[in-house]
């Protein structure tokens, strides 16, 4: 019970002991949260609230404000197994359901600044965090500090045993994925504003141009055309497709004979800034800052389709199967999916309480379908497909721009202080009976 050294009885009263009031205000002190009510008495609570009984912990009994739990049940072995390759052809069924799937148990969601500045005095007993994660199904490794700003591209290339991360202080670091230690730094003279490996190439779009790297051969190529920043690399069908400032998606194609990227083609349609593009079912699918999706198809390189369903800026577009995902900083993020004509429509919306970044699709330990949503407050969402049911949620000090998925389990991220951040995916307790 929190009451003071001397047992103050308006203090064990206020707190909701057998003489409280009833008709005394039932607000917990937001004062008293942040670790610094001063006021005696004061007229709110000095405690939490218990939560309603949907809420609370696995044995019936209010979970502790520290601890994270999980409720698992399952509706059959279907529920256990479900993957990206065996989603329900019926998505509009499937899409957002809680049922037989796991539950998130929400807890004090704010990591402690005095932790984060090595000096909280409270220890296990603080009321906020210290560890920037909740949830039990991934651990933090290691951080990897250099990047002085904003880190705006992961990449593994294959065959390699280098990690590479490109950043707006002007920089691509190469680190050793052994020791963790930085190995080079690669002065480019423009903000990185993407990143992306496609065997054993490295692509880095920054200002103007897109530069290459093959880390088998060593050989650096540069590839002229793009107006403006480059935000978005991608390939697909033998092509690399660029998204750039002034609207337009710039494709190369890879001549091996000359040994160098030759254009293809430039994709007009889009009225501002291309910032984010991926490939599924042979088309190639663009968000930008007019708000709109556009759909391309890989054979003809013409457009076939703009959904215009957002709002803001579409940041992120990932393709899981047969679905399309979408996310906005208009809070909302979409799943489409095609209908008998061919064209995409919305068959599920979910809502953050913040504008969404990026999106990162990924396997758990158990090779369950998870998907990774960065909002711009600070936090990744990690959620269950596709019943959207909370996993847990990493905290940055700064918006996390990058995330990008790796060997083993692991997954990487990379936010606005130039920070870079390595996970594991951890085998779950078993869920207590």
């Amino acid at each position: 019970m929190d009451v003071d050294g001397g047992g103050n009885k308006r203090v064990f009263h206020r707190l909701g002991g057998p003489q409280s009031d009833p008709s005394k205000n039932q607000k917990v002190c937001f004062h008293w949260r942040a670790g610094k009510c001063n006021r005696h008495p004061c007229p709110f609570l000095h405690r939490e609230l218990p939560p309603p009984p949907s809420q609370q912990g696995l044995n019936g009994t209010a979970s502790s404000k520290r601890h994270h739990a999980f409720a698992a049940t399952t509706d059959g072995p279907s529920a256990r197994n479900r993957g990206p390759n065996n989603f329900n052809g019926g998505a509009s069924s499937t899409w957002g359901r809680t049922g037989g799937t796991r539950v998130f148990v929400r807890k004090m969601e704010k990591v402690c600044n005095y932790w984060v500045q090595g000096n909280c005095s409270y220890g296990d007993k603080c009321k906020f965090l210290h560890c920037w994660s909740m949830g039990d199904s991934f651990s933090l490794l290691t951080q990897l500090d250099g990047h002085q700003k904003v880190v705006s591209g992961i990449a593994l290339p294959s065959g390699s045993d280098k990690l590479y991360t490109g950043s707006k202080d002007q920089t691509v670091r190469v680190w050793d994925c052994q020791s963790g230690q930085c190995l080079g730094v690669i002065n480019l003279g423009g903000e990185v504003g993407c990143m992306i490996s496609e065997g054993p190439w490295v692509f880095v779009g920054i200002p103007d141009v897109v530069k290459a790297w093959n880390t088998q051969t060593n050989s650096e190529l540069s590839l002229s055309g793009p107006v403006g920043q480059v935000y978005a690399l991608v390939v697909g069908n033998d092509l690399l497709f660029a998204g750039t400032q002034d609207g337009s998606i710039l494709a190369w194609k890879f001549n091996a004979v000359t040994n160098c990227f030759e254009p293809a083609a430039s994709l007009k349609g889009h009225t501002l800034a291309v910032v984010s593009l991926v490939v599924g079912a042979n088309r190639l699918y663009s968000g930008s800052m007019d708000h709109s999706i556009r759909v391309w198809s890989l054979e003809t390189l013409q457009c076939i389709q703009t959904l215009t369903e957002h709002t803001s800026v579409v940041m992120s577009v990932l393709c899981w199967d047969q679905f399309l995902l979408s996310c906005s900083l208009d809070q909302q993020l979409k799943v489409w999916v095609a209908t008998q004509s061919g064209n995409l429509e919305v068959t599920y919306t979910h809502k953050e309480e913040h504008g969404l970044i990026t999106l990162c699709g990924m396997h758990d330990s158990e090779a369950k379908p998870v998907l990774l949503c960065a909002c711009n407050d600070n936090t990744v969402r990690v959620y269950d497909l596709p019943a959207f049911s909370e996993r847990g949620k990493i905290f940055s000090k700064e918006e996390i721009r990058s995330i990008q998925v790796g060997p083993g389990g692991l997954f990487f991220t990379g936010d606005g202080t130039g920070q870079v951040k390595v996970w594991k995916w951890v085998v779950e307790p078993a869920p207590t009976a």
